[in-house]
């Protein structure tokens, strides 16, 4: 038999798929993968009903239903102050996955270079490789997540053809501030570069901190990717709807890309995604005060255990250095051992590192679920560490 793709073939399972499936072996409780608990709005979920109930349920669009491409632009005018055509600017996909996959199989020419900053959520590497791309990686280091300049303008050359990244990040919460996003739309104004950002975790953020798109910087929005995801803003990860703002000329090859990956994305999804991003003000607020409030439960009580909990500035995550509870092994090793021997299941921080001197002592943990299912972990945790 001839082989398969080289760079797909050579995947492993990922590490969400590993450390779940494990938890379900020994029923922990499952703070790995990065779902809520809550159902959410039910204004959402009840317009999505009513419009596969009565509505077109047939091919919307390619592009997505005008509903849906016009509340996304309305939504870019509320929050980032930015004026976008619906029409020629905004495209439907089926999750922010996608998204990314769209914009790099559309952009990317064997042979061109991609900056990407580690640690990364682990699509973005495989996705890049398979589009023909070279990456070229630079590393935030725990745990204080400093963007090192020197680093990141040396990625930077004649062969670059765009840098991914995310903010807020997942996996170490970290939100690029306005002079980071500028020093970075420096170099890609200097070398003539693309950039691709995963903004899904845009409206959870904490601790007072805004939410700053790099489209909005002088000389960048023609050449930024602004990526959204309803599952992220409206706790709704099941339903995959993503959507991509992209000046006209980038978004024509991104455009063609998408009919030829899932052409379209279920119409009722794409209408309670549109009556969501038409939600007042207090919802966005709320959504992320109350992350907030589950970031510091969690966090402060996994401190009295005796973690390291290092600063959640936005996602769904905190990420911990386990060293101080006496636990001389690897991150890899210490998920396993709280799952299997104190029934809690977190994730290997250098899971999403993937080259070479990755750090080896972080585990993170989500806060995005019930109180009693935080509650019921670190009392697992607390009696494990503790007794």
């Amino acid at each position: 038999m001839k082989p398969a793709n080289s760079t797909m073939s050579a995947l492993g399972t990922t590490v969400f798929e590993v450390m779940s499936a494990l938890a379900r072996e020994h029923k922990s409780v499952n703070l790995g993968q990065g779902f809520p608990d809550d159902k959410g709005p039910e204004e959402v979920r009840a317009a999505a009903a009513e419009y596969l109930l009565t509505g077109h349920n047939q091919y919307p669009p390619m592009m997505g239903i005008p509903e849906l491409r016009q509340a996304v632009a309305e939504h870019a005018r509320r929050f980032q102050g930015l004026d976008i055509d619906w029409q020629s600017e905004v495209l439907v996909t089926s999750g922010a996955t996608e998204a990314l996959g769209d914009c790099l199989f559309g952009l990317i020419e064997p042979g061109d270079e991609v900056v990407l900053i580690e640690p990364l959520y682990d699509s973005y590497l495989p996705m890049v490789r398979r589009a023909g791309g070279v990456p070229k990686l630079v590393r935030l280091e725990p745990p204080n997540w400093r963007l090192p300049r020197e680093e990141l303008a040396a990625a930077f050359g004649p062969k670059t053809k765009l840098i991914l990244f995310n903010t807020p990040m997942n996996p170490c919460s970290k939100v690029f501030d306005e002079e980071e996003l500028s020093f970075i739309a420096g170099l890609c104004l200097q070398h003539d570069v693309y950039a691709i950002c995963d903004e899904v975790y845009e409206h959870i953020i904490f601790d007072d901190r805004r939410h700053i798109s790099m489209m909005t910087l002088p000389g960048m929005r023609d050449r930024t990717v602004r990526i959204g995801s309803a599952g992220k803003s409206f706790s709704l990860t099941g339903w995959k709807v993503g959507y991509i703002t992209a000046a006209p000329e980038l978004m024509k090859p991104i455009a063609k890309t998408h009919q030829f990956m899932t052409f379209t994305t279920p119409p009722n999804l794409q209408w309670g995604a549109a009556t969501g991003l038409r939600l007042n003000d207090g919802y966005f607020s709320t959504l992320a005060a109350e992350m907030q409030r589950k970031r510091d439960r969690l966090a402060t009580a996994l401190a009295e255990i005796g973690f390291d909990v290092l600063p959640a500035h936005g996602t769904y995550f905190v990420t911990t250095d386990f060293r101080p509870l006496g636990f001389n092994g690897t991150d890899e090793d210490f998920c396993r051992h709280i799952t299997v021997e104190a029934g809690v299941t977190a994730v290997p921080v250098s899971a999403f590192y993937q080259s070479e001197g990755a750090p080896r002592y972080f585990a993170r943990f989500c806060f995005c679920k019930d109180d009693s299912t935080l509650d019921s972990a670190i009392e697992r945790l607390r009696a494990h560490f503790c007794s």
